[in-house]
């Protein structure tokens, strides 16, 4: 292996598969003029909530998120994208990696993402009067 390989492995990028893409716009801000960290967590919730539908042909609902790290600040005008990957799979569960990466604006290199968080969701499958019921089984 040449070490222009070894320098490209040493490269983050993102996990899973694009879920969410969205511009961070001045009315998602905080009192200091970065975007909030809610907001970030109802985007990463939102893509969860995405993936684990597609998987459960249905709808779910967030029972947990653990291990959330944000990594760095966002700007105004950044495009947020958020990607996802299926865990783990339960009886009625999923356990769902979720990544937010953004391009920052007026970037150079329009090709160049950042990573400013990451968690970890739990999702269960529910049915049309919000009880738990069983992921169909699928190979994911």
């Amino acid at each position: 292996m040449s070490s222009i390989d070894n320098n490209l492995e040493d490269i983050p990028s993102p996990t899973g598969e694009l879920t969410l893409k969205i511009a961070a716009t001045p009315q998602d801000t905080n009192i200091y003029g970065d975007i909030a960290g809610g907001w970030l967590v109802s985007q990463m919730d939102l893509a969860a909530e995405i993936s684990a539908g597609k998987l459960a042909k249905g709808r779910t609902a967030t029972v947990a998120i653990s291990e959330m790290d944000f990594l760095c600040p966002i700007r105004i005008g950044s495009t947020v994208s958020i990607y996802t990957l299926i865990e783990d799979v339960g009886h009625s569960s999923m356990n769902i990696l979720v990544e937010a990466w953004i391009q920052p604006p007026f970037e150079a290199d329009e090709q160049e993402l950042y990573k400013v968080s990451e968690a970890r969701f739990v999702m269960v499958a529910i049915d049309d009067n919000g009880r738990i019921r069983a992921v169909p089984s699928t190979d994911y």
